[in-house]
């Protein structure tokens, strides 16, 4: 009814529908837009990753009552996009992608996952910790904010301890092998003879006198708040949390759909990884090859480039040199020829993180482009030598076309998306998917034709295709094939220790980041098969599009269409691509 109410209008037939109209297409924006406002307000550390101004000496209230507004902020807001049918393309897009978010996080919520969330990577401490990389330390008032939520530290940390025993006594609690991780990372966080974290903090932010006092303080405040939280993890959460790392079929089940945003089968998708991770090592072989001579195998040819000084580089600050500029040049490629990159997103920084668990991520720029897009490495502790030909595929991946490009253009696109969409609406499924195909994509632009970089990038897909298989199969516990392709213990039952084994077959990258890895997998289930299984919708969504169009199609008109529309679950992405 509505979308025949705005065809008239669109036609000329009436003034007053012309205005009706008008004012139905702005529901979506309207209430999309006022949620960002009143999310901001309640989650001050999410206002800061994503640049909105004015938050940046507030921290998360961890209690109960904390996340309980912010999901009766959901619920809210949920229950009156129901009540907005979408009247075109974009409003059908914008309600269609906010409602699979805003329905996904309520149902974690009142499972009990959200207030119980701890793992090596993501949780209330991690979110309050990292806040600070993105804070600006020169300047008065940048001073003023660091100070600030330095002082609010230790409170929010001890709201946090009461959830997560309240959520702990209604049976949500994580892992007891994770939780201890987590009490390692507080101890390398806190320690002078590790990341020294808050004391660094300290010493970077530009401040004298009593400022400077008032810093200093609050650092070593939030320092021994950490330090306790550790204890409160190992003497008192430990204790309580499950024997078991396997997440179990149901609670699996929701959490792949919240990270892919949509429901695939998780047999059929553990099956999958097997051939395709027999499939890419089948590549590797082929292109070890080329490298080290016919019928070198891949380990032979990773440690032939690992011993030639071209692909070597010295030192972190060189490695970052030597990101930056690599990132800057893929975009003055790219630009105007595969992709048209709107100028803000020409500027990208490379960083080396505060912290070294070994961890790569990106963090999106600030709403005014104040603050650019970033590539981080979290580098561990005792590395002072990098592989180049490991990483071109990581810059592709991080920078442009990658996660740079998307997120970058999504908080561009004004004229295109509401708020809710620019900043807020993420899906791993779809930004990592899109990250892992732009890897490809470079290959099959001709970025990747030194056979080193192919290996590299080749190796990464291989571990990403490793961990659809390991994380699916360790969390459900599945039975390993009997004739699977690379004769890995037929017939057993998936436990970590396998899981161990299986990725250090399969995988060239150092004990520590693969055992980080791996952490990451038993603590987030259904987090790492995004990457992979994102990417097969993405290239499925390409081959539909070249179906349905035949000789029409073009690359860089898929590309752009995609990306315009801003992130989505995958299941609202299949829809709307269906549509275009």
């Amino acid at each position: 009814m509505a979308r025949a109410a705005g065809c008239k209008a669109r036609c000329g037939l009436s003034v007053v529908s012309a205005k009706f109209v008008a004012m139905e297409q702005r529901r979506v924006d309207d209430l999309a837009n006022s949620y960002v406002d009143e999310w901001a307000a309640l989650s001050p550390t999410g206002a800061t990753y994503v640049g909105i101004e004015g938050y940046d000496d507030q921290l998360d209230d961890l209690t109960r009552a904390g996340y309980e507004a912010r999901a009766d902020l959901d619920r809210r807001t949920l229950a009156a996009l129901e009540q907005i049918e979408p009247i075109d393309q974009r409003e059908f897009v914008a309600k269609e992608g906010m409602k699979e978010r805003l329905a996904l996080a309520l149902a974690r919520f009142d499972a009990g996952e959200t207030t119980s969330e701890l793992s090596v990577i993501s949780s209330g401490l991690h979110e309050s910790r990292q806040v600070f990389d993105l804070m600006p330390t020169s300047g008065g008032q940048a001073a003023e904010n660091v100070a600030a939520r330095l002082d609010k530290l230790p409170v929010a940390l001890e709201g946090y301890k009461r959830t997560l025993l309240d959520a702990a006594a209604e049976g949500h609690v994580a892992a007891r092998a994770q939780i201890l991780e987590v009490v390692k990372q507080c101890e390398i966080w806190t320690s002078r003879d590790g990341d020294d974290f808050y004391r660094g903090l300290a010493a970077r932010v530009e401040a004298d006198g009593a400022l400077r006092t008032r810093i200093d303080r609050a650092a070593e405040a939030a320092n021994a708040a950490t330090v306790a939280f550790g204890q409160f993890l190992r003497d008192e959460l430990a204790p309580l949390g499950r024997d078991k790392q396997a997440a179990g079929r149901e609670r699996y089940e929701l959490a792949s759909q919240y990270f892919l945003g949509a429901r695939v089968d998780l047999d059929e998708t553990y099956a999958w990884g097997f051939e395709e991770l027999h499939r890419i090592e089948t590549e590797m072989r082929a292109v070890s090859a080329q490298i080290a001579g016919p019928g070198a195998s891949i380990d032979e040819a990773v440690a032939k480039l690992d011993a030639d000084p071209d692909y070597k580089i010295a030192g972190k600050e060189a490695f970052r040199e030597w990101m930056q500029q690599l990132g800057e040049k893929t975009i003055s490629d790219l630009h105007g020829t595969h992709f048209d990159i709107p100028e803000p997103v020409r500027r990208i920084e490379a960083c080396i993180a505060p912290t070294s668990d070994g961890s790569i991520y990106y963090t999106g720029p600030s709403e005014d482009f104040t603050r650019p897009g970033r590539m981080w490495w979290a580098v561990p502790q005792g590395i002072d030598a990098f592989s180049t030909w490991r990483e071109v595929t990581t810059v592709y991946h991080e920078g442009v076309p990658g996660h740079h490009l998307q997120v970058g253009q999504t908080v561009y696109r004004a004229e295109l998306l509401n708020r809710y969409q620019r900043l807020i609406l993420w899906c791993s499924g779809h930004g990592e998917g899109w990250a892992l195909y732009s890897e490809r994509l470079m290959d099959d632009l001709g970025y990747l034709s030194d056979p080193a970089d192919k290996l590299g990038m080749l190796d990464g897909q291989a571990m990403r295709a490793a961990r659809v298989i390991v994380d699916i199969g360790m969390h459900l516990e599945l039975e390993i094939p009997r004739d699977n392709p690379f004769g890995f213990h037929p017939g057993e039952r998936w436990t970590p220790e396998l899981g161990w084994e299986f990725m250090r077959g399969h995988c060239r990258v150092e004990d520590e980041n693969l055992r980080f890895e791996l952490n990451r997998y038993l603590g987030w289930p259904g987090q790492a098969p995004s990457y992979k299984v994102g990417e097969r919708i993405w290239l499925q969504a390409r081959d539909d599009a070249k179906a349905r169009k035949g000789s029409a199609f073009e690359l860089k008109q898929f590309h752009a269409d995609a990306l315009n529309l801003g992130a989505l679950g995958l299941d609202p992405f299949r829809k709307v691509m269906a549509r275009l």
